[in-house]
């Protein structure tokens, strides 16, 4: 209960003071979320944990081919191929709404 009571009062205090600011503090917040986002060395860590979260699942993937799990699967009539062909990485999916979205700021 009292994490619900000082959630709310988070919630409250966050409106008062967002409609206090107004439009206009707003927009500064974004425009400075938006150059440290665009900075080169967050935009390497950003990289660097992408590829960490795709060699993950790369491996995870791999490790659950060849379990137990992984060879129902294969048994059930679809090969291997046929599997890993419908399973897209989530880079892969991301890459291909980003590329559609180039241009766009948020």
């Amino acid at each position: 209960m009292r994490g619900k009571l000082m959630f709310l009062t988070g919630l409250a205090a966050g409106f008062v003071m967002g409609s206090r600011a107004g439009r206009e503090k707003y927009e500064e917040i974004r425009a400075n979320a938006q150059k440290v986002w665009q900075h080169p060395t967050v935009q390497e860590a950003a990289g660097v944990a992408q590829a960490q979260a795709n060699k993950l699942y790369t491996e995870g993937k791999d490790k659950i081919q060849s379990s137990k799990l992984g060879e129902k699967l294969n048994t059930t009539g679809t090969s291997s191929t046929d599997t890993t062909d419908e399973l897209l990485a989530p880079s892969d999916s991301f890459t291909s709404s980003k590329s559609t979205t180039t241009g766009t700021t948020y």
